[in-house]
Order: C-alpha cells, then sequence, then structure tokens
C-alpha cells in the first residue's frame, strides 16, 4: 500500500550541491516512523548500491564514498526523508532511489522502491 517518490534529482556541475526528498504515501506518520529508511544509486552499466541509511531518530550510516559530503535526515510528521549532498563530483552520477526497509533496523531487504530519480554531475 505505501509508495515512495523521489524529487530533487537534476543536472549539476562540479562542486555544487543538491537535496533530494523521498515522501512516503498510503501509511500512517506512525507507521513511517518505526522503519528504516535508505538512499541507493545505481550508475549506467553498475549495480545499485546503498548511500546512506537512517533509523528512527538520528542513527544514519553512510557508504565510504561519501566521505562526510553527504548528510540524511527525517522528517516522521511529514513522511519523508533526505539527502543532502554537497561538492558533487561526476562520478556521483547515478540514478537515486529511495528505500523503505522491512524493519527498523538499517540491514536486510528493501519492501518498497521508490522510482528513481536522476542526478547528473558534469561540467
Amino acid at each position: 500500500q505505501v509508495q515512495l517518490r523521489e524529487s530533487g534529482g537534476d543536472r549539476v556541475q562540479p562542486g555544487m550541491s543538491l537535496i533530494l526528498t523521498c515522501t512516503a504515501s498510503g501509511e500512517s506518520s506512525e507507521t513511517f516512523s518505526h522503519y528504516a529508511m535508505g538512499w541507493f544509486r545505481q550508475a549506467l552499466g553498475k549495480q545499485r548500491e546503498l548511500v546512506a541509511a537512517i533509523q528512527r531518530g538520528e542513527t544514519a550510516k553512510y557508504a565510504d564514498f561519501v566521505q562526510d559530503r553527504f548528510t540524511i535526515s527525517r522528517d516522521n510528521t511529514k513522511n519523508r526523508f533526505y539527502l543532502q549532498m554537497w561538492n558533487l563530483k561526476p562520478e556521483d552520477t547515478a540514478v537515486y532511489y529511495c528505500g523503505q526497509y522491512r524493519s527498523w533496523y538499517y540491514s536486510g531487504e528493501i519492501d518498497v522502491w521508490g522510482q528513481g530519480t536522476q542526478v547528473t554531475v558534469a561540467s
């Protein structure tokens, strides 16, 4: 029943910033707050990979390639979570997907995927 939708993807030059938003519909804020959420990306010709994930509250994890350039956050009152990105690099070019985990813990399978939003970093 729950659906996720990403927004905020764009084409930007290296060094610029973007914020991606994932909005969940079809579930209450209480239910939304119980699930871990994650951002993933898939570059052309490559496999999908984890970018960042967040549990209820502030506990979060990041892929090594983030190198302190991204921040994941969530607003449970709005059924939204975000990926703030700065100092973007060409290698960040990918389709970015948001996903809802099957539990409160940011491990294991993704139960629901968004359709993806394109981020292109190029001069």
